[in-house]
């Protein structure tokens, strides 16, 4: 499915031609119809003689709508500029002209209508004078026709002319990841919402659930239509009806995106290339406000350039564009930008979810440059120099690479050892082995510091490692991958350095060996005064030589085992032992036997009922 759209100055003849070719009058308000011009877009469909249905989009030539142009301009396969023969090419032709240049479309016909207003010399020269504006822009050496709506002459060419560009035309790619911009959004008795755009990336089927981007509200497909035909499943290319089903017309606006759910982000900055058109008469600042269309969507914007303070007509240049309001783009799509007055340039977007990049950088330059126009490892790569880790579905959705051309590129580069992939699935956490290596450094450096600051510890608590790393979400596969490529040692809950060994001074482990020779005088009453402070106590905990029961009291790990066997038998054969019992049964005062106890109840070992302990 192929969609065509007009584009020319206003009262050129579009609206008319398209009436003429389809028996569709596009100008749907009655505004327009007082007025005699479009004022909104407008659409209807063509069927060619091979067979084939064809939609069309007609867009308003008054200066004042071209921003209700663009909205509908950015899904077309096939333009047809339309230039009056009576007046030859007029300011609106040239911005239009520009604008299909701008956003990418490479196949055109210029079409010179009224030409029975005209004689043939003065046809002559309206043709040369068209010649001449295309012949620097994406639709060079396009078919000129002539035409006459009224009298119907050039007709059956110029449908001719159409089948045949089309039957060279590659349909649009199905990526798996449908997106319908929205251009119009109405009410439909008796089926509630319904919007209407350029279905493109993917199919939508009847019954799909579905998000709308960038509200993030969910629906379901009702139903699905396409040149005022029911179907079941729209495909990449086509101009789609879809009813919606328990979302209202107001929460709904212009440039949202109907798309499948979960994949698609919003965005307030895009890195872009951008081309400033060449007739302007100023240059374009560092730092101006425009406005911004992509799709169907509009927002203001703050310019920023990457490589100059300004960018001069007909040049080009990296920049970012800071969005008033999130819209939702990805990589490759193309971009308009405007003043309030004029069409100022465009171009693709190179990066749709980006942070802010630093200006005057070669490294960011030519990092840009391999993401716009490298092979597939090398786009691969450049993403994930700038952002990573990222999950394979992420990368695919930033990069909008197909997904078995990503695959193998992917795979091939973890072969060959310039990727390091960490988790399974389409959930697998990608990283360069430059990214890899500097979070193995940042890993074992964070380690060795601790190590030297606590070098009675074990480790670094797992989660203050994590909040070290500051990987989120990705902290669990990271850290499995290091222990699993013996980088790090796991030790309970603790991390550490293969190298890593508790090392003490000679002061400590005197007192180490003071306060085990208190416990082996007195296993089942201490002395607290000797207990070593909490990093030498805390190893010897972790090490499994002592436990402590309350801060005043701990026993060896021999004593407490005797002290436990002995409570447990003790409840086996009568059911219960009171406080008392446990102090006489250690010759101990009740400061030890209340406090084993009450360490015994935090264990879930024992419970206490009334005065007296039972087993849990």
């Amino acid at each position: 499915m192929f969609v065509l759209g007009t584009a020319g100055h206003i009262d050129h003849g579009k609206s008319l031609l398209v009436q003429a070719l389809t028996g569709i009058d596009p100008d749907r308000l009655r505004e327009e119809k007082e007025r005699g011009m479009t004022i909104e877009l407008g659409f209807a469909w063509l069927k060619l003689p091979g067979g084939r249905e064809v939609g069309i989009v007609d867009v308003p030539g008054h200066e004042r709508f071209v921003k209700n142009m663009l909205a509908g301009v950015g899904g077309i396969d096939l333009a047809l500029l339309i230039v009056a023969a009576n007046e030859g090419v007029m300011p609106q032709t040239r911005e239009h002209l520009a604008i299909i240049d701008l956003i990418g479309v490479r196949r055109g016909i210029v079409v010179i209508t009224k030409k029975d207003l005209v004689d043939d010399e003065l046809l002559s020269l309206v043709r040369m004078e068209v010649e001449e504006i295309i012949s620097d822009t994406s639709i060079a050496g396009a078919s000129i026709l002539t035409v006459s709506a009224v009298t119907g002459e050039g007709l059956p060419e110029l449908v001719a002319a159409i089948d045949k560009l089309l039957d060279t035309t590659e349909p649009r790619h199905d990526l798996g990841r449908p997106r319908l911009p929205i251009d119009r959004i109405f009410t439909m008795a008796g089926s509630g919402t319904v919007v209407t755009g350029t279905l493109i990336d993917g199919a939508l089927s009847v019954g799909q659930e579905v998000e709308i981007v960038p509200s993030g509200l969910k629906s379901r497909l009702r139903g699905l239509q396409t040149h005022k035909s029911k179907i079941d499943t729209a495909t990449p290319g086509s101009r789609v009806a879809a009813n919606l089903v328990g979302v209202n017309t107001s929460q709904l606006q212009r440039g949202d995106v109907v798309t499948r759910p979960g994949w698609l982000k919003s965005t307030r900055m895009v890195t872009v290339k951008l081309h400033l058109i060449s007739y302007l008469q100023r240059p374009l600042r560092h730092g101006t406000t425009v406005s911004f269309h992509t799709g169907a969507a509009e927002t203001m914007a703050k310019v920023r350039l990457l490589e100059g303070d300004d960018l001069k007509p007909g040049d080009s240049t990296w920049a970012q564009l800071a969005l008033d309001r999130p819209v939702a783009a990805i990589k490759g799509d193309r971009y308009i930008i405007r003043s309030p007055m004029e069409t100022l340039g465009g171009g693709g977007i190179i990066d749709a979810r980006t942070r802010r990049l630093r200006r005057f950088r070669p490294e960011v330059i030519q990092n840009l440059m391999a993401r716009e126009g490298g092979t597939t490892e090398e786009v691969i790569m450049a993403l994930l120099e700038t952002k990573q880790p990222l999950e394979i579905s992420a990368l695919m959705a930033q990069s909008n690479l197909p997904a078995d051309e990503a695959g193998s590129a992917i795979e091939s580069l973890i072969q060959q050892g310039q990727l390091v992939a960490m988790g399974e699935g389409e959930r697998r956490l990608l990283l360069t082995a430059a990214g890899w290596e500097r979070l193995a450094g940042k890993a074992a450096a964070t380690l060795t510091d601790y190590h030297r600051k606590f070098p009675t510890r074990s480790g670094m608590p797992k989660v203050e490692l994590t909040s070290r790393l500051k990987l989120g979400n990705y902290i669990s596969a990271a850290l499995a991958n290091l222990v699993g490529r013996g980088i790090l040692v796991e030790d309970g809950v603790n991390l550490r350095l293969p190298s890593h060994t508790v090392r003490l001074t000679p002061a400590q482990q005197a007192k180490v060996d003071a306060f085990f020779k208190s416990l082996t005088d007195n296993p089942y009453a201490p002395p607290s005064e000797l207990i070593p402070e909490s990093d030498l106590l805390n190893m010897l905990i972790e090490q499994g030589r002592v436990v402590k029961v309350s801060d005043s009291v701990v026993f060896s790990k021999s004593a407490f085992d005797e002290m436990l066997a002995r409570i447990t038998s003790r409840i086996k054969d009568k059911g219960k032992i009171s406080l008392g019992e446990v102090r006489d049964m250690f010759g101990a005062s009740r400061k030890y036997a209340q406090a084993l106890l009450e360490y015994l109840d935090r264990e879930k070992v024992t419970r206490r009922v009334g005065d007296d302990r039972v087993l849990y």
